[in-house]
């Protein structure tokens, strides 16, 4: 039963996810007062997405290091200083929008990723790596980028920042791969297996806490508001196409672009969302929020352009060997 569970919430992500969202604005007065659950909720969350860790994992990495480092490069360089870029271009006037913008694209690969990059055959061992080392990094990466990219125009507090990815983040990862290392693999995914459709159902709970405490911009839909609606589109789309683009141009197997592509288009937004209502102005979660809007759903317009591109490859490959 808790793997059909898992398995439906899984499929049904692109659809819960703004459901979710609808829920927080229209309950908004009844949510808010939750908003000291999240980072509990969310510490469990990333235990749970990072039972099947361990520090093995990280051996074939470290000796071939050139996937994660372009991934990183796509996650903590390209992609965020893109966002900055679209941001001043199309909302010069607006430092909030501009800066949730960033912060979209600044916080860690998203551990969902792994599911993407399993169902479409990617390199799973990579993406654990590119998961595990990222996350510890966030503490440090997330303020500092932020620090110079938004730190003039927007107020935040870059300790808090780092204490709350901290204990969110990297605490219940590393204490995820203790458990990992020193239990039996049967015991790891009966653990992962029963706790994983629970991990899935808390997301929607984040989503719509957070979404309740920037409910009164959400309200009222208006022609700037769906401005931000189509950039964030945009600029998470792009995301995906640049990790796709220099897969190739380095000439990355398939297994390795599958895992660059999910691992350096995805973003952990939830733990985006609960930064930018925690340590900035309401109005900076805004872009944040509408980037959970599409995550999912161009993972999966990406996992069909995967599927009928290398399908087109393999019958090209069959007709010129005929």
């Amino acid at each position: 039963m808790l793997d059909r569970l898992n398995y439906y919430i899984g499929k049904w992500m692109p659809l819960i996810t703004p459901l979710s969202v609808a829920l927080g604005v229209l309950a908004y007065t009844n949510l808010h007062s939750l908003s000291f659950l999240v980072p509990w909720l969310f510490a469990f969350m990333t235990f749970v997405g990072s039972l099947k860790s361990n520090f093995k994992s990280l051996q074939n990495t470290v000796l071939h290091p050139f996937p994660l480092l372009l991934t990183l490069v796509v996650l903590h360089v390209i992609t965020p200083l893109w966002a900055f870029a679209i941001g001043h271009l199309f909302f010069p006037n607006d430092p909030f929008t501009v800066t949730g913008m960033t912060l979209a694209l600044v916080v860690p690969t998203g551990i969902t990723s792994m599911i993407w990059v399993s169902m479409y055959k990617g390199n799973i061992p990579l993406t654990l790596s590119i998961i595990l080392i990222d996350t510890l990094l966030s503490p440090f990466i997330v303020p500092f980028s932020m620090s110079m990219l938004a730190g003039e125009t927007v107020e935040m507090q870059p300790l808090e920042m780092m204490k709350g990815l901290f204990f969110m983040v990297v605490l219940p990862s590393l204490l995820a791969m203790l458990v990992n290392q020193f239990s039996a693999r049967a015991r790891i995914e009966k653990m992962s297996r029963t706790l994983s459709p629970f991990s899935k159902l808390t997301l929607p709970a984040v989503i719509m806490i957070n979404s309740s405490a920037i409910a009164p911009y959400l309200r009222h839909i208006d022609a700037k508001l769906l401005g931000i609606l189509g950039t964030i589109l945009f600029i998470v789309l792009a995301g995906y196409l640049f990790s796709w683009g220099l897969a190739a141009l380095f000439k990355q197997t398939r297994e390795n672009v599958v895992a660059i592509i999910y691992t350096g288009g995805m973003r952990n937004i939830s733990a985006g969302t609960v930064i930018a209502v925690s340590f900035f102005p309401a109005q900076v979660a805004v872009p944040v929020v509408f980037c959970m809007l599409f995550q999912q759903v161009l993972a999966a317009f990406h996992g069909y352009l995967l599927t009928a591109f290398y399908n087109r490859r393999t019958l090209f490959a069959k007709n010129v060997n005929h």
